[in-house]
Formats: structure tokens, C-alpha cells, sequence
């Protein structure tokens, strides 16, 4: 999907800036895909310079990808938001990968929750999911502090490699999601009782 929409939209949390990838941001993706324990769940290895200077490229022309940067211009993250079945639908996947040195710190929730806030209020979302492998701990656990709602426990749904016989090395998948009744609901005021 090439970035025709939104361009320039940007979004700011406290700490984070969410832009579009430029094609400069190869080094600072290699900080963060040059690392085998951050890509450990993801469908592609370890990255070299060479292919972070490619992804870049690519990803400066794909709107479905969001640079995450901190306070001074720094890359520490990235954001896949992408429409997922049917525009009539209204739902969007999302995921999120961000450098080892800023875990625990809770930029990811914050980027994940300015992202949820822009899909419910500016893009008038119905449904956001996310999927993740069960041992990756962390990524679940932030699902569910954001809050979002574990829907299922796929069996052997998902496969990203090959073993040495070339068969699929198939792994489980965990279902998260969060409807915009449920997000809206979540940001009211409490009402408390008059006297």
C-alpha cells in the first residue's frame, strides 16, 4: 500500500512523536532489527545495514508503517496499522516492534494507545486486533494492559519459516481485540452519586 493519505499526519503523545518513516531511518532501524532478541517473534531474522537502509526505502512509501520516535527525533519504535477485511468492516490490525534498550518503559502502550485513540476517533474504527505468539510475554501482557481483550488461543495457525525438510514450523497465536464501544467506555469520566 503506497503512502497516498495522510502524509503528514503526525501523532504526539508526552514522549513520543508517530510519523511516517522517512528514507533515512535505516540506521535507526537497525538499532532495533540488527537485534535477534527483538525480532525473535517476528516473521523475518535478524536485519543487516543493507536491509534496514532497504526497509526504509519501503517503508517511507507505506502508510501502513509508523516510525515511533522519542522526545529527540530518536527511532525506538515502528507501528504496522493496516485495514483488515472489508472496508464496511471497519477494523484494523495493528502490531509494534520497538529497540531492546527502551523496554520497560512503556512507550510501546503509549504509541499502542495513541494509536487506538486515532483509529477510534479520527478514522471512526468499529474493531482494532493484534495477534501475538504466546511466548512472547511481553507483547501479550501489553495487550492486555492497554486494555484489549484476549479472543482466542489459535492452534498451529501461523507459520513463519521452514525446517530443514522444507515443512512449515507452525506456532500458536493468541487473538486480542477491542471494540470502540468498549475503548469510549474506557475514557468517560467516572459518574459518581450526588450526596
Amino acid at each position: 500500500m503506497t503512502r497516498q493519505t495522510r502524509p503528514d499526519h503526525r501523532i504526539r503523545t508526552d514522549r513520543l512523536v508517530l510519523r511516517a518513516f522517512r528514507p533515512d531511518d535505516g540506521a535507526g532501524l537497525l538499532a532495533m532489527l540488527g537485534d535477534p532478541e527483538v525480532v525473535r517473534f517476528e516473521p523475518y531474522g535478524q536485519q543487516t545495514a543493507a536491509d534496514c537502509d532497504r526497509m526504509a526505502l519501503e517503508r517511507a512509501a507505506d502508510e501502513r508503517f509508523l516510525a515511533v520516535t522519542d522526545a529527540d527525533g530518536e527511532l525506538v519504535g515502528n507501528l504496522w496499522v493496516a485495514p483488515e477485511g472489508t472496508p464496511r468492516l471497519r477494523t484494523w490490525l495493528i502490531g509494534y516492534v520497538f529497540r531492546r534498550d527502551r523496554w520497560g518503559r512503556g512507550l510501546a502502550g503509549e504509541a499502542v494507545e495513541a494509536v487506538l485513540t486515532d483509529l477510534f476517533v479520527q478514522r471512526r474504527a468499529h474493531r482494532v486486533v493484534a495477534r501475538c505468539n504466546p511466548l512472547n510475554e511481553r507483547s501479550w501482557r501489553l495487550l492486555e494492559r492497554v486494555p484489549m481483550r484476549r479472543e482466542a488461543h489459535v492452534r498451529q495457525g501461523a507459520s513463519f519459516s521452514d525446517d530443514e525438510e522444507g515443512e512449515p514450523i507452525w506456532h500458536d497465536s493468541f487473538h486480542y481485540a477491542i471494540l470502540a464501544e468498549e475503548w469510549r467506555a474506557l475514557r468517560l469520566p467516572e459518574v459518581r452519586p450526588v450526596g
